[in-house]
């Protein structure tokens, strides 16, 4: 952040509709002098629920910043909300698990370099030695765990030591072609993010494109999500497509697909960083 960028708060709200929710959020926000910046809510008539992201600036707000949780607390409490507190200036850490496929990791470290995101990548994980010279160009400690089926609840506790050793905040797997156990993804709810191929579960396997071909799609895509314990089954933050057709080789559609996923993972990435995705019910609010 620069000096003349002002400092602005977040908060992500959900809990049982009803009457009085946004007035009782805004008029905390108003009363001490704060200017709403932003300001997106939806309500989910089917399970009555409320959500909310309003972001306002801190510039002449009246609360102390380490006191705005505990007084915002006194106003979430009468309606019992779920709730969480962000600060712009806060530079979260995302460490990345990647395996021998580069085009992810390569779109992640460029908008990286060209500073795309608010955000510090203190490390890269890796079960292959072969992005190791990437890692290096940009200046990135890059650690090797070979993971195999003996040795993987070492390699996975030696990457979970690596991760909170570099206090990462969060992980994206950018093409890490290993299943996270139930165990490592409980140091991380809702903060690993994961890209594949939208043709699962039609496509599951090995050579999803070749697959694909041989049944003659006339759509390719990608999904991110947030990993859970259940594979591929956590809640989607992102996803878009890509028109084919007859004409594309097996080559082609690997092509595309790569281009799909990078845009894919690169939107969630910002989502999750500009904290505009709630979860519930194993699905997401997308506030974009």
């Amino acid at each position: 952040m620069t000096e003349l960028t002002p400092i602005s708060a977040t908060l992500l709200i959900s809990c049982a509709d009803r009457r009085g929710l946004v007035a009782a959020i805004t008029d905390f926000i108003s009363r001490h002098n704060g200017n709403i910046l932003d300001l997106a809510q939806h309500v989910d008539a089917a399970e009555n629920v409320f959500f909310m992201r309003v972001e306002w600036d801190l510039t002449g707000f009246t609360i102390e910043r380490d006191q705005i949780a505990g007084a915002f607390a006194a106003v979430a409490a009468p309606f019992a909300m779920h709730w969480e507190l962000h600060f712009s200036d806060a530079v979260p850490r995302m460490a990345i698990f990647v395996s021998k496929e580069s085009h992810c990791l390569y779109d992640i470290l460029y908008r990286y370099q060209a500073g795309e995101w608010q955000v510090t990548i203190p490390v890269i994980i890796s079960n292959h030695p072969d992005m190791g010279s990437l890692a290096e160009k940009f200046g990135i400690p890059y650690h090797v765990t070979a993971v195999s089926k003996e040795t993987k609840p070492q390699a996975e506790a030696e990457q979970l030591r690596l991760a909170q050793a570099y206090q990462a905040d969060f992980i994206v797997l950018a093409r890490y072609m290993q299943i996270l156990s139930a165990e490592f993804v409980e140091h991380y709810p809702n903060r690993i993010i994961n890209i594949h191929h939208s043709f699962l579960p039609a496509f599951a396997g090995a050579k999803p494109y070749h697959r694909a071909h041989g049944r003659g799609v006339k759509i390719i895509g990608a999904s991110s999500h947030y990993v859970t314990a259940e594979l591929d089954a956590g809640p989607i933050i992102e996803q878009d497509v890509m028109r084919v057709d007859h004409r594309d080789s097996v080559d082609d559609l690997v092509r595309k697909g790569k281009d799909v996923e990078k845009l894919v993972l690169s939107r969630a990435i910002r989502y999750h960083l500009e904290h505009r995705v709630l979860v519930y019910n194993n699905k997401t609010v997308i506030f974009g």
